[in-house]
Parts: structure tokens; sequence; C-alpha cells
């Protein structure tokens, strides 16, 4: 067993399957028949495309500072909704929304901020972690770049758009939860703070300096979400939507140019990974596994494929506690699913929604979750915090299984 760290799940996926195509006779190359390089060029999937122009789009929205206006409009929000409560809320519900635009989520980003201000307004430091920390799951299940589910769609044959608002409506559903868990402890312990307090507070996170006003960072967010609901190439409409960030802050053609490609930059990774877990999914196929497999899972596949693939990822990601690496057995799987006649967004949000929110709940997540939470949040213990987001992760799954049911009758 390897420690942390160790694992190189990328460079298995594309080692392992080139040495299995070869083993199974096909060619590297040629213009009859498939061979291996037609199996790569599989993995360049149209939905790279649509990757890309989020993070042109992200990447100045960075280096502006239109984002920190965002961050700070939400902490108001979580604030007047919620208190302490809404604070710590919207902390991991901000950090969740730039993990789903750059794939990779930071909660730490947002809660070195939120999480001691959301302490010193009542909430217990275990839940504050814990509920900031749920950031990971707006960042997978309602997210454009995760590897995993960029397989998933790309296998399905779908696109990013109602997909992203089902994941974003589950994943918020584990806050909500979490919310009115953390209201009851308050209200139980008799926690009140003044309002001098409460000011000071707050102060803190308003007086930092900030480079532009609310309507002009939220504009293109509007413009994004438009152009999504629109229907319209979404590579186009991310880069429309950093034009405009350009023109708002005023920024030099070449200099943001050079911001979105830093964007751009973050790519890196789920480039290679989609790459390669598609070439995979191919591979698996081609060699005649799918196949097999199909003919092993035959009797349970008669009542309801799509309910199967949502337990097999459910089960996967818990034993794995990992999106990344239940990739092997969600992708094979879902062409099973899909061979056996299950409809395939539905079978894709089964497939993503049963491993991507119950993989934190052994650890809160190994890599860029509760634990990089944890330092930044006095009197938080990793133990504790993640004890306490086991019953909301709990509900955010029953909520996507309950979309997915719904998807199956009414998609």
């Amino acid at each position: 067993r390897k420690g942390p760290g160790e694992e190189v799940p990328y460079l298995t996926a594309i080692t392992g399957a080139a040495i299995s195509a070869l083993v199974a006779g096909f060619p590297l190359a040629g213009a009859e028949g498939m061979t291996i390089t037609k199996m790569i060029i599989s993995g360049l999937n149209p939905v790279i495309a649509d990757m890309t122009g989020i993070l042109l789009f992200i990447g100045i929205m960075q280096a502006t500072g239109f984002l920190d206006v965002i961050i700070r409009d939400i902490v108001r929000i979580g604030d007047k909704m919620g208190g302490g409560v809404g604070v710590a809320g919207a902390g991991g519900v901000a950090a969740g929304v730039i993990g789903a635009l750059t794939g990779f989520t930071q909660p730490v980003v947002t809660a070195v901020i939120t999480g001691p201000a959301a302490v010193r307004l009542g909430v217990d430091p275990n839940k504050t972690a814990g509920i900031i920390a749920h950031a990971g799951h707006i960042g997978n299940l309602a997210g454009f770049t995760h590897p995993t589910q960029v397989a998933i769609l790309a296998t399905a044959g779908i696109g990013y758009g109602l997909f992203n608002v089902l994941g974003l409506i589950a994943a918020l559903s584990i806050f909500v939860v979490s919310g009115i868990r953390i209201t009851l402890d308050m209200k139980r312990r008799g926690v009140k703070i003044d309002k001098a307090q409460h000011d000071a507070i707050m102060a803190e996170i308003e007086n930092r300096e900030y480079t532009t006003t609310s309507f002009k960072a939220f504009l293109p967010f509007v413009v994004l979400f438009v152009g999504f609901v629109a229907g319209l190439p979404i590579f186009l409409v991310g880069l429309f939507s950093a034009m405009l960030t350009m023109f708002l802050a005023h920024r030099a053609p070449r200099e943001a140019e050079a911001d979105m490609m830093k964007g751009v930059s973050l790519i890196a990774t789920p480039l290679v990974a989609t790459i390669g877990f598609l070439f995979m999914s191919t591979v698996i196929k081609e060699i005649g596994m799918v196949q097999t497999m199909s003919e092993i899972v035959a009797p349970i596949m008669t009542t309801s494929p799509v309910l199967v693939m949502f337990g097999v990822a459910f089960c996967t990601a818990f034993m794995t506690q990992s999106y990344a690496a239940s990739v092997a057995v969600l992708v094979p799987f879902l062409q099973i699913v899909l061979a056996a006649g299950g409809d395939p967004f539905a079978s894709a949000f089964a497939a993503a929604s049963g491993a991507a929110l119950i993989q934190y709940f052994l650890t809160g997540g190994p890599v860029a979750a509760l634990a990089t939470v944890i330092p930044v949040i006095p009197g938080s213990e990793l133990k504790a915090a993640n004890a306490f987001q086991r019953p909301s992760i709990l509900a955010g799954s029953a909520t996507a299984l309950v979309i997915t049911i719904l998807l199956m009758m009414f998609g």
C-alpha cells in the first residue's frame, strides 16, 4: 500500500491501458480498424474546450480582484441570513464555487477569514471547520474540471449546464443540513453575541481593500450563467465573460490575456487525467471487459440499471474515499448501464453524485478539504469535525438519490 502523496493514478491509468491494448493485439497505428492511436484521440473530448473557456474566465477574475469582492458579498449575505452560521456556510459555498470553476477546491482560501470570524460569532470550532470544508462537494459535483466527472460526462455523451445545476442543489443540501444542526447546537448552548462585538468582527472583513464594486464583480458571472441557460457554447461564453471582466477592470488587453492564460494553466492536471481516463475507458471497452462485466452483472441489471449505477458509485467511493480513484470502476460500469438502456443523463448523474459526495465521509477529504481547514480555525480537531460532517453528507447523498430517481421518472 502506498503512503499519502505516493499514488500515481494518471500514469497508472495511461500506461496500464496502453499495455492492456498491446496485449490484446491492437496495433499502435494504422488506417484500418481500431488502433491505440485512435483510442488516444478518443480522449480529446469536446468537454475539454468547455473546461478551457471557464478557466480563461476564472484566471482574469482572480487577477483583477473581482473574485475577492464576490467572496466578501457572499459572506455579507451569509451574515444577514444566519450570523456566525451564515458566515461559516458562506465561506464554504464561496470556496466551493471557486473550486467548481478552477478544478481544485481549496476551502482554506476563505476559511482563513470566515473560520475565526464564525468562531468568534459563537459557532463551535469543529462545526465551523466541518461546514466550510463542505466546499469540496460543490467543487466536485457542480464543477467543470474534475477528471472523473469529465470522463463520466464524456462517456455518457452529455454536456455541462443542467448537470451542474443539479449537482449544486445536491451539494447545497449538505450545507443546509449542517447549518440547521449548528443553529440548534448554538441554541442549546445559549450562545449570544452582542451587536457591538458582531459589528467589530464583520468590520475586519469589510475593511479589507477591494478593487471594484459588487455590480461590476457579479456582472460577468451573470453573463456566464445566462449563457449556460441559453445553451450557448461554453467555451465562447467563458471567453466573452473574461473579455467583459477585462473591460470592466480597465485591464490592458495584453495584460488581460496573460491573466487568462494563467487561468488556463490550471488545466494541466485535469487535461492529462481526462485524456488518460477516457483512453483507459476506450481500451476497457475495446478489449471486451465491458461485455464480460455486463454478463456477470446481468441478473441485477434487470431491475433498474440507473439505481444500480448509483449504488455501485456510492460503494466504490465509500471504500476508496476518492472520486479520482473510483474512475476505474465508474466508467466501465457506466458503459454497462448505458448498454442496458439506462438514460444517459440520469446514468451520468447517478455515477457522479453517488461517488462525489460520499468520498468525504470517513476522512473529510485527504488532500484539499477538511485537513487544510483545521490549522486556520483555533480549537478545531480533525476527527470531531469529520464526525460532525457525516450525517450531513448522508443527507446530501439521499438528496442526490432523490434527484436521480426524478430524472429516471421525468427525464
